[in-house]
Parts: structure tokens; C-alpha cells; sequence
């Protein structure tokens, strides 16, 4: 189990106040890399995540490593991930919703609008459980959404949907 702070200097165990979340980043050795499923998921093709909470990063960096993934970067903002993407190529991008500069659902924006990009599946992370925000993440092109706290299973689940939909499991 790791504790996230959901910002600096949090106590309380409730994710929606300034709190920290315990997320359960166990995921059994034999589920783990277990990428056997319908779809073919490559966990060595690069996953670029951004958040602008470095605690968060580092969770969702842990949770992928222990799905196998091998080839991560990230960016503390929307704008840090349009310039990586431009100049590097992701099989994935997962990103927060709520940052600074450009927030998540710009960045989507920009990338669905970026004829090079555009194909860049794209699975966006967010504390929000408002349902007009799932809606308008989907609308602008959201290949998934998790809603915060999440565990490895449930990465897992959602990255599998979102290859499965795309009819393609990524190459490197």
C-alpha cells in the first residue's frame, strides 16, 4: 500500500478534502504481466504520464512498472507534454485533469487536433466525479478515465479497454 498525498502537507484519509489516499499498488506476480487477454498490450512501448503532483507521478509510475511496463516518462504539465510529445514518440498517454499551465483536457484538445498525435490513445486520471467531466473528456476524444484513487488492477483494466478499442494492441 502506498499513501498519496492529494496535496502537500495532507493528513486526513479523505481523497475530496486536502487529503492522502491509500493506493494499493499489489498486484499478484501472476496477474501482474499477464498481458495474455484478447488484445496484445506491449509493455515495452513508451507511456508518457502527466500530473503535476510528483507523489502522484511516482504512483502511477510504480502501478505501470508492476504491470511490466518498462519505458516511462512524464511532464508536470500540459504544456511539458505537448513539447515531449512532439519530439518522442508515447504509445500511451495518461494523464490528470487538474494542473496548472495547460490542464489535462487541454492537452487532449491539442492532442486530438494535431494531425501527427491525434491517434495517441490517451486515458485520463482525475479526483472529479462529476459526470460532465467523464462526458466532455470522452467527447474530446478520451480513450478512458479513471477516477482517483485506482489500483493496478484497475490501470490494467482500462489500458486493456482502451487497446481493445483501438483495435490494436501498441508497438514500440
Amino acid at each position: 500500500m502506498i499513501v498519496c498525498p492529494a496535496s502537500p502537507g495532507a493528513v486526513s484519509t479523505n481523497w475530496n478534502t486536502t487529503a492522502s489516499t491509500k493506493y494499493d499498488t499489489s498486484l499478484s506476480s501472476t496477474r501482474r504481466n499477464d498481458w495474455s487477454g484478447a488484445v496484445a498490450v506491449n509493455p515495452s512501448m513508451p507511456v508518457l504520464v502527466v500530473d503535476d503532483h510528483v507523489t502522484m507521478t511516482r504512483i502511477i509510475h510504480k502501478l505501470l512498472q508492476q504491470l511490466g511496463f518498462v519505458s516511462l516518462d512524464d511532464a508536470n504539465d500540459g504544456v511539458a507534454a505537448l513539447a515531449k510529445m512532439r519530439a518522442n514518440y508515447y504509445g500511451l498517454v495518461i494523464s490528470d485533469w487538474n494542473m496548472e499551465s495547460m490542464s489535462g483536457y487541454e492537452l487532449l484538445l491539442q492532442i486530438r487536433s494535431d494531425p501527427l498525435l491525434k491517434e495517441t490513445p490517451f486515458i485520463m486520471v482525475t479526483a472529479e466525479s462529476k459526470t460532465q467531466h467523464v462526458v466532455a473528456a470522452m467527447k474530446a476524444g478520451a480513450n478512458n478515465y479513471i477516477r482517483k484513487p485506482f489500483d493496478a488492477l484497475t490501470l490494467k483494466s482500462k489500458i486493456e479497454t482502451v487497446f481493445a478499442a483501438v483495435g490494436r494492441g501498441p508497438s514500440t
